[in-house]
């Protein structure tokens, strides 16, 4: 008993040192993403056109300094799965600019993916000295979900999300206690030093009638379709394009340069960066269209395949708010609760998440629209197996 008290001290005391040091980095990477994307907007048809400059010396910066550091969240999955046991600390510095001139330049991409691989890499760090036993595992996931945490300022969805995205249908409950405590450090460290939270209290009193039941099952399986969608069209056009492009100079250049038209064509920008503008239309009454999700999901795919840095899941939240608001009408339902189921259920379809997405929602939404939530991503899952963002996820 002793011992055991003794290790769960040590992993609480890590993990707070772990989450604060994660929400430092989650800061400064969250308010420099900030200024470099509200720069690129206004000053877009002097950005845009060197997005396939900015691509180019992305994939310099990474063959000189830290060629396996490409390798990404397939980093973080591998040592998940006991497959390595490093992670190159390089990652840090790599990911950050790299992602900051991917959104700097218009690229299509998110961050969370930047915000997991940090919280990695630096758990994991600290992993390698604490003399625990099976603490790899541990402290990667701690890290994960503390960078996850950090960056949006979800420590309950993040928590979960950590604990189930390595293996579908598995929650990795050892670790769920130093998850816990660095989500919570991080998330409080980042909103403490100046980087806000994303919530927009939804208020929706549906009655869960037969038919109201039957329409929210319905939207769960749209979302599913399209995460599912996405996950698909990310892992074919990333095939394709190496497949075509063996050099990745060549292929980020010549992506890039389509990409520079596309982004500027459609909607003069409306769909580069994160998608925080179709997310905050989406919820807030906004002009949505109903080609919005479709040209996101698109661009997105196209970017990531092309080599840029950055993430998926912003994107997609932005991919499934304009949907649940293009849907909204169709079922007859309130537009902003529509455009936040599709926030969550994509999300969570994509990345193959159950507990993840409904807990996102409560933190974000308000946990007063739980059941909704609940109806919809268990839908949106149950439809989402055969496909998922990460290509080392296990099932």
């Amino acid at each position: 008993m002793l011992t055991s008290l003794k290790n769960n001290s040590l992993l609480v005391a890590t993990a707070t040192i772990i989450g604060l040091v994660i929400g430092v980095i989650d800061m400064v990477f969250g308010r420099v993403l900030i200024l470099v994307s509200d720069f690129r907007d206004n000053h877009l048809v002097w950005t845009l056109p060197f997005l396939a400059l900015a691509g180019l010396l992305s994939v310099w910066l990474y063959q000189r300094f830290g060629d396996e550091a490409g390798k990404g969240m397939g980093l973080v999955f591998e040592v998940g799965h006991d497959e390595r046991d490093s992670i190159p600390k390089v990652l840090i510095p790599l990911i950050m600019v790299a992602t900051w001139l991917t959104h700097l330049f218009g690229g299509s991409a998110g961050r969370e993916g930047v915000a997991v691989q940090i919280g990695a890499t630096v758990s994991h760090w600290f992993g390698k000295r604490i003399p625990l036993e099976n603490n790899s595992r541990i402290f990667l996931v701690t890290g994960m979900a503390a960078g996850f945490a950090g960056l949006f300022q979800i420590p309950l969805a993040a928590t979960f999300f950590a604990l189930e995205v390595l293996v579908v249908g598995e929650l990795a409950f050892s670790a769920l206690l130093p998850v816990l405590i660095a989500s919570l450090v991080a998330s409080q460290t980042s909103y403490a030093l100046g980087l806000e939270k994303f919530a927009v209290p939804v208020s929706a009193h549906l009655d869960l009638s037969p038919v109201v039941i039957g329409k929210l099952l319905l939207l769960g399986l749209c979302f599913g379709l399209v995460g599912n969608l996405f996950a698909a069209s990310l892992v074919w056009t990333k095939k394709q394009a190496y497949a075509f492009f063996k050099n990745p100079y060549w292929r980020i250049a010549a992506i890039s340069l389509c990409l520079t038209v596309l982004l500027f064509l459609l909607g003069q920008g409306r769909y580069t960066g994160l998608g925080t503008n179709l997310i905050s239309d989406s919820l807030l009454g906004g002009k949505i269209y109903p080609w919005d999700w479709c040209l996101k999901l698109v661009l997105t795919v196209l970017t990531l395949a092309a080599g840029f840095q950055g993430g998926e899941v912003t994107p997609l939240f932005a991919v499934g708010a304009s949907l649940g608001a293009v849907l909204a009408g169709l079922f007859n339902l309130p537009v902003a609760l529509a455009a936040g189921l599709g926030y969550v259920s994509v999300f969570g379809s994509a990345t193959n998440t159950l507990l993840a997405p409904i807990l996102l929602g409560g933190e974000v939404f308000g946990f007063a629209n739980t059941p909704y939530f609940v109806i919809v991503v268990i839908a949106a899952f149950l439809f989402s197996h055969k496909h998922t963002i990460y290509a080392l996820q296990k099932r």
